[in-house]
């Protein structure tokens, strides 16, 4: 893995999985599940203001990947995915232009 600048280390991942966080405290929470390639991983992340819990499987995101895990309502988040905020200050994700290989890292 590159050293990362940053000092997070950020991953690309891709969504294999997601669903809508009714549970979480916060609203418009979603769960991802998210391939890095060689690991697997949880994230929730407030995206439903912009998202479609179906609508992000297969969508290539970034995600910071050494900054701990947290537990919300029960789910262990393993992971920050990268967003950005609206107009409104709501995340849009962060994503490679390009087709790239999953777990490469921001530099």
């Amino acid at each position: 893995m590159v050293e990362s600048p940053f000092g997070a280390e950020i991953e690309v991942g891709e969504v294999i999985d997601a669903e809508p966080f009714s549970e979480a405290e916060k609203p418009k929470m979603t769960k991802l599940w998210i391939d890095l390639g060689d690991d697997e991983i949880q994230s929730a992340a407030q995206l439903d203001h912009h998202y479609d819990a179906t609508e992000l499987v297969g969508r290539k995101v970034l995600c910071a990947t050494n900054l701990g895990s947290v537990r919300i309502a029960g789910f262990k988040s393993e992971a920050l995915t990268v967003g950005v905020p609206s107009e409104a200050g709501y995340p849009v994700l962060v994503s490679p232009d390009d087709d790239v290989p999953l777990g490469g890292t921001l530099y």
